[in-house]
């Protein structure tokens, strides 16, 4: 039987109604299932697949072969560590969620502006409102994923619209390549335009929530010389 003071963490996938557990130690466990590392030496409390690990109880052979096409217990677990389900710790689970629902909030503030302000939201205001309308976020689903569903729980409390502005840019030739690359991600080309002196012009939408931070990068890989006009 398993003790159950011990520091380990579960994971358990259940197949055909048929459950495969294996103890694993919680910090590298994690770093496995989120890509951190890729070794599974020092994941492992044991190599014993279990039907039930907290009653001790291990799975057969036979279903291992029927349901893993092998008996051979590390490339079993490999299996169950990458498509089960992970018992996380309090700890980690708190510190998961927090940094998703950083990541979340950080989209958001981008993407969409007050209505009547035409500006983002601050972070702490979104913050804020999520608690307010007992938002919950799953630490393991991408924060895209999540956003849109957040959004539409917020727009109860909070007013959001996502908004796109057209600016014009025109980059003196010493800075164009550096700025090229980050407009390239920030935003569309409706246009580029090459200019005599090696100046780059661009006409670029983006969202309105990203204004702020992209005036102030470029303003700052520049000098503050690029020439930039709303419409």
């Amino acid at each position: 039987m398993v003790d159950s003071s011990s520091k380990f963490s579960i994971v358990r996938l259940t197949l055909d109604g048929n459950k495969f557990e294996i103890l694993v130690k919680p910090d590298p466990a994690l770093d496995y299932k989120l890509g951190r590392r890729s070794d599974l030496s020092g994941v492992l409390v044991s190599d014993e697949i279990y039907s039930d690990a907290n009653k001790g109880f291990r799975a057969s052979g036979e279903k291992l072969a029927k349901y893993f096409k092998t008996a051979e217990s590390t490339e079993v677990a490999k299996q169950i560590l990458s498509r089960g389900d992970l018992s996380l710790t309090t700890d980690q689970r708190r510190k998961m969620v927090e940094e998703k629902r950083k990541q979340i909030i950080q989209l958001i503030s981008k993407r969409f502006v007050d209505p009547r302000t035409h500006t983002p939201h601050p972070p702490t205001r979104i913050e804020s409102a999520m608690n307010e309308a007992r938002l919950a976020v799953d630490p393991f689903k991408p924060a895209e994923d999540q956003a849109k569903n957040v959004v539409d729980g917020l727009r109860k409390i909070l007013p959001l619209k996502s908004e796109n502005l057209v600016l014009t840019l025109t980059i003196p030739s010493q800075f164009s390549a550096q700025s090229y690359n980050l407009l390239k991600t920030t935003g569309n080309f409706k246009s580029e335009q090459w200019l005599a002196d090696g100046s780059l012009r661009v006409i670029l939408e983006i969202n309105a929530g990203m204004k702020g931070a992209l005036l102030d990068r470029i303003g700052s890989i520049t000098k503050g010389t690029a020439q930039i006009t709303e419409g």
